[in-house]
């Protein structure tokens, strides 16, 4: 049996009538969206019109992933500066050379 399915967006600010868009903004570092009819998301440009205009964009359309990932750098990386903090010269490659056989 086939069956259809239809997912109607609200207005998340007045709960009444369908949303038309989804509106993206921030605030204080955190990232927010909202379904708005047309009517409401006008509303809402329009108070924060002043606010944008006195303010410094400091970003794209959207937000990219942060540089780090907050993870401990690879051992590689670990042991390569703790031989060259000792004196000892880093290759800058573990692997073996083409055609030839790894270092012992």
């Amino acid at each position: 049996m086939a069956k259809k399915v239809t997912v109607t967006l609200v207005d998340d600010f007045d709960g009444e009538g369908a949303a038309d868009e989804t509106v993206e903004f921030g605030l204080d570092g955190v990232s927010y969206e909202i379904d708005l009819s047309a009517k409401n998301a006008a509303k809402l440009r329009n108070e924060l019109k002043p606010w944008l205009e006195a303010g410094r964009r400091v970003g794209g359309r959207r937000r990219g992933r942060s540089v780090g990932t907050g993870r401990a750098a690879p051992r590689s990386t670990v042991n390569r500066a703790r031989r060259s903090a000792s004196g000892h010269a880093a290759t800058g490659t573990t692997s073996p050379p083409v055609g030839g056989s790894p270092p012992t």
